[in-house]
């Protein structure tokens, strides 16, 4: 027994560095994310989201969503109480807001986090890497680091740099864990997103803690609650046009 215990934990040893050598592009780990989950990851899911708004002062707001899940491409967010109809939906590349049941915007939008903690189990590997470039992920650069002591691919950015845009993958699991990114009207600012405290969801993952920062400030934080993978949905939940006429939950 002794023995078995020993080989079993020098294999979780092992394995990440066995990864790690055979990665050695943003290419190769896009692949490798994706011969992991492509066939198991969900389709569809939904939370409750607690979400947690801090102001330069230290005061916070705190409000409910429920969230819908449609991967690749789809999040629709409605807001709480659901019969006032405000939320978002994120979908075909563009998100649109509403109002008291109204339509009040629309615009052309890549959601990044969906890229990163999503859709890259399930879109096109090509779409994959064209989508990140134009997001101005620099996908030359790929290097080895440690995050919340695990080891971590960073794509995106060199040693000592915290501010050019870049994404952090867990070595071991192949999930999104960290993106940093410049902020601000002039780009100084340096906008910080922590996917933390990962838990099974289906055939894939999901981080019920989600934190915003900014220079180093939370500006949110987002707590999952009643994750569910793959429920059945009807798909006009992503159509704008039916945004007050079919809800999840009501």
């Amino acid at each position: 027994m002794r023995c078995f215990l020993s080989l079993f934990f020098l294999a979780l040893i092992v394995a990440p560095a066995t990864r790690a050598a055979k990665i050695k592009t943003a290419d190769d780990l896009i692949q490798a994310m994706q011969k992991k989950y492509a066939k198991s990851w969900y389709r569809t899911a939904t939370f409750v989201q607690k979400t947690t708004d801090y102001d330069q002062d230290g005061n916070k707001k705190v409000s409910t969503w429920y969230e819908t899940l449609s991967v690749p491409g789809s999040l629709r967010i409605d807001f709480t109480p659901v019969k006032e109809g405000s939320g978002v939906l994120f979908t075909d590349r563009k998100v649109y807001s509403f109002k008291d049941g109204k339509q009040e915007s629309t615009r052309a939008f890549v959601h990044p986090l969906m890229i990163l903690g999503f859709d890259i189990y399930k879109l096109p590997a090509a779409d994959v890497i064209e989508t990140l470039k134009a997001l101005k992920f620099d996908l030359s650069i790929l290097r080895e680091d440690t995050w919340q002591e695990r080891p971590v691919f960073v794509v995106g950015a060199k040693p000592g740099d915290l501010h050019s845009p870049q994404f952090w993958i867990d070595q071991r699991n192949l999930y999104f864990v960290r993106m940093l990114r410049p902020a601000g009207k002039d780009g100084t600012q340096t906008q910080e997103t922590q996917f933390n405290n990962y838990q099974r969801l289906g055939g894939g993952w999901m981080a019920p803690e989600v934190i915003f920062k900014v220079d180093g400030q939370i500006r949110t934080t987002e707590e999952y609650s009643e994750m569910r993978a793959n429920p059945p949905l009807d798909l006009r939940l992503f159509d704008p046009q039916y945004w007050t006429s079919v809800h999840w939950r009501e």
